[in-house]
């Protein structure tokens, strides 16, 4: 029988003492550990482009990463941290959801993912229609996999990141048609912006970008807001847009706020979902259609 996801966070998290691994190489290993038959490491999902064990292994490494238990360090790879060794030295046992809700960064997860954490809750959700249910799991994997495209852009270089941003905001619709609508121009330093790209078709206005890629954690100020302002105004610009893959101190989003110049700010989860949204660095896994009744058609 293939194991459900919970049961596998502790293979999971013991494989990675290994040092860093394949999460493919971590598939392979499980299935020869759990005995599973041939038919069960072919069985697919209903999209039948990835098999259950697959997608359940994934899954089991996805929240063990939430809790802070494993960190992704490349494509398709990921290694245990101080505090996976020390879950895997002091608890005794299955390591469960249950086990995660001890860290807060799971806690905060589950916040941003509308997690239910008690059992009326759960309780409630018995009265849910099918289609809810459905959108409500459409929400929970997409919250989980921002969270994942995040960390993929935050060990990304920074001229990727810049050019990430331009790629977005064309998609987005800025700049119409043209191919030059949009650069990246950080590497060459010019007077503080790391990117122009055109308001309109015709390129009459333009929106200049700072992008700092930086590490959870590591917050914008309000100096760096402070520096993007002064930058503009020698670009003699009215709008810009600063985007992050951390977050935006309380103090910086107050300066942006206070400053003559419009300056939009997007921080990491802002940035995840417009990627999501427009499709960038991502794309369609598979595609539900609901249907209902075509009154006119009966009529």
């Amino acid at each position: 029988m293939i194991p459900d996801y919970q049961t596998l966070m502790r293979p999971v998290l013991e494989y990675a003492q290994n040092g860093e691994v394949s999460i493919s190489d971590t598939i392979e290993f499980l299935a020869d550990q759990f005995n599973l038959t041939a038919e069960e490491r072919a069985e697919l999902l209903p999209s039948k482009k990835q098999t259950r064990f697959a997608n359940r292994t994934n899954w089991a490494k996805s929240y063990l990463k939430q809790a802070g238990l494993v960190e992704i360090t490349g494509r398709g790879l990921y290694r245990i941290t101080p505090a996976g060794k020390e879950v895997l030295a002091k608890h005794v046992g299955p390591i469960d959801r249950g086990v995660l809700e001890q860290f807060d960064d799971f806690i905060d997860f589950q916040n941003r993912t509308n997690e239910k954490k008690n059992e009326a809750s759960q309780h409630s959700s018995l009265s849910d229609t099918p289609d809810e249910t459905l959108r409500e799991a459409y929400e929970k994997i997409n919250a989980s996999f921002a969270l994942d495209l995040i960390d993929r852009v935050r060990n990304s270089t920074p001229e990727f990141f810049e050019n990430l941003i331009v790629q977005l905001l064309l998609a987005m619709g800025y700049g119409g048609t043209s191919e030059d609508a949009g650069q990246a121009i950080g590497q060459t330093g010019d007077g503080g912006v790391d990117g122009v790209i055109d308001q309109d078709p015709l390129g009459v206005d333009q929106i200049y970008i700072q992008a700092k890629r930086y590490a959870e954690g590591n917050n914008i100020g309000a100096g760096a807001i402070r520096d993007f302002f002064g930058a503009l105004n020698i670009k003699k610009a009215q709008k810009g847009i600063f985007v992050t893959s951390s977050k935006f101190s309380p103090s910086a989003k107050d300066t942006a706020s206070a400053l003559g110049t419009r300056i939009v700010l997007i921080d990491g989860l802002q940035l995840a979902k417009l990627m999501i949204r427009y499709n960038i660095g991502c794309r369609d896994e598979d595609i539900l259609h609901i249907k209902k009744i075509d009154e006119d058609f009966f009529e």
